[in-house]
């Protein structure tokens, strides 16, 4: 009685003003308004290992809703790396032989709760020039004979033309062609007429009938994953090396993949970049559009290859005599083009023979081009190709190599038209002194460096130009 009193005479005494009413409280609340208290984040943080080409790792720690896109950013600026949008964070399943490139709008850590513990999948972080290649010219992804169009649509569609359709809701062009499925249980694989329209993946039990009747589903794509097949022939017995699967998320393991496989590298192209843009949609184009997002004068579905001024404004000109003059015959301008690059390079070798024996200045020069980028020392023809692949089978993505079956030549590996070839380097000695030339001595020079640096300039004999090297990079 005597405490309920106590309390009754407390809560009779004239309530004072408090100058400071947001730091009030009672005894049985905090001491801090709760909507003065900083919001609790769901963001955990959580560590990724990311691989490097040379299979070197880095562990990140990173908030849980981070996306691959911001994983090749943080590791960008990290290593001091020049982004020029073609980072890309892969999803490779080492047992299987598995590898897919993750979309940049992808959670990091949605796909690792997919992975299986029996199975051994790592992040690597590469470059894929190819990643959003067929905005750019969807006409070489589709080839004709792959693709056709809704009765109403005229078939002769224009760049921006393919790309809307593909983009659209309503209408989706429909791919058609023979692919090797395996069978499901079994090690046979048998050739099979599909065809791919909005609702899924078809093939037909009658030939090359579409009639509805005839159509069988094979599978759809919103619970599953697209991967390539990295090792050809070696685990699923594939009939070529163009294999790609289907993996559904959360899966058993190998026996719950649908196995496909191409009879060329265009086909596998088509079918991959059709079912990619299916399955996206208008979230690849916002991919590929983010990093012009604050420029001006692009406007969608119109872009257009962007050249720097210098490059449009660049000019063959002649120092030779009293006064300059522009070299407007090609033939001279290249001639004078090596010249100055063989003058360059004699130049270079008097300033350093200044300092060292002749010989010592000679042995550099030929084994110089050792420390470059997109030299790669003792791979194989194969190994090459698997490179080249994984930056993706742009025009002009190349490196250079030691050839196998000559060890005095270099070889020079190419992508071109969704082919990969390999070009002969030959040494070439004229006068005691050590040339390497492309096209039988026509056009020399004084070292693989030189070589490069010109048909990065220069077709040449070559089906393109040299635009993005393969490099072995460290993380």
């Amino acid at each position: 009685n005597r405490r309920k009193k106590k309390d009754v005479s407390i809560l009779e005494i004239p309530a004072i003003p408090n100058p400071f009413p947001e730091l009030c409280c009672s005894p049985f609340a905090s001491v801090l308004s709760a909507s003065l208290l900083p919001k609790a984040t769901s963001r955990k943080k959580q560590v990724i290992k990311v691989y490097s080409e040379d299979d070197t790792s880095r562990a990140l720690e990173v908030p849980s809703d981070i996306t691959a896109r911001d994983v090749c950013q943080l590791l960008i600026l990290k290593n001091h790396y020049i982004d020029d949008h073609s980072w890309t964070l892969f999803e490779q399943l080492t047992h299987t032989g598995l590898g897919r490139a993750i979309e940049d709008h992808e959670l990091v850590m949605e796909v690792q709760s997919n992975w299986v513990m029996e199975e051994e999948t790592k992040l690597y972080f590469r470059k894929n020039y190819a990643k959003y290649e067929f905005f750019k010219n969807p006409l070489s992804f589709f080839p004709d004979h792959m693709i056709s169009f809704p009765n109403e649509t005229n078939a002769a569609l224009s760049h921006s033309g393919i790309l809307q359709m593909f983009l659209s809701s309503s209408t989706y062009p429909e791919i058609h062609g023979y692919l090797h499925a395996k069978e499901q249980g079994k090690k046979s694989w048998k050739k099979l007429y599909f065809v791919l329209r909005r609702s899924g993946l078809y093939f037909s039990t009658k030939g090359t009938s579409k009639e509805p009747r005839h159509l069988q589903f094979f599978c759809e794509f919103s619970n599953s994953d697209m991967y390539m097949s990295l090792t050809g022939k070696k685990i699923s017995g594939a009939p070529t090396n163009y294999g790609f699967c289907f993996k559904p998320n959360k899966s058993g393991g190998t026996r719950d993949l649908k196995q496909l496989c191409a009879d060329d590298e265009q086909s596998r192209t088509c079918w991959m970049t059709a079912i990619r843009l299916l399955k996206y949609g208008m979230q690849l184009y916002q991919n590929y559009m983010q990093p012009y997002q604050g420029r001006s004068g692009c406007s969608p579905l119109n872009m257009t290859p962007m050249r720097s001024i210098s490059e449009n404004s660049l000019v063959a000109m002649d120092f030779s005599g009293h006064r300059s003059r522009i070299i407007e015959n090609p033939t001279e301008a290249l001639s004078v083009a090596v010249e100055e690059g063989l003058a360059w390079r004699r130049r270079g070798c008097l300033r350093l023979n200044s300092h060292g024996s002749p010989i010592a200045m000679s042995n550099m020069g030929m084994s110089i081009h050792r420390s470059q980028s997109w030299f790669h020392h003792k791979i194989s023809r194969e190994e090459a190709q698997r490179l080249i692949l994984q930056h993706g089978l742009v025009d002009g993505v190349f490196l250079v190599r030691d050839s196998q079956s000559n060890p005095k030549t270099f070889v020079l590996s190419l992508s071109h038209g969704l082919k990969i070839k390999h070009f002969q380097i030959v040494p070439l000695e004229d006068d005691g002194k050590l040339f390497y030339t492309l096209d039988d001595g026509h056009t020399r020079f004084t070292d693989l460096i030189q070589l490069v640096e010109f048909y990065q300039l220069n077709k040449g004999v070559l089906p393109c130009k040299l635009k993005h090297y393969c490099a072995r990079i460290a993380l």
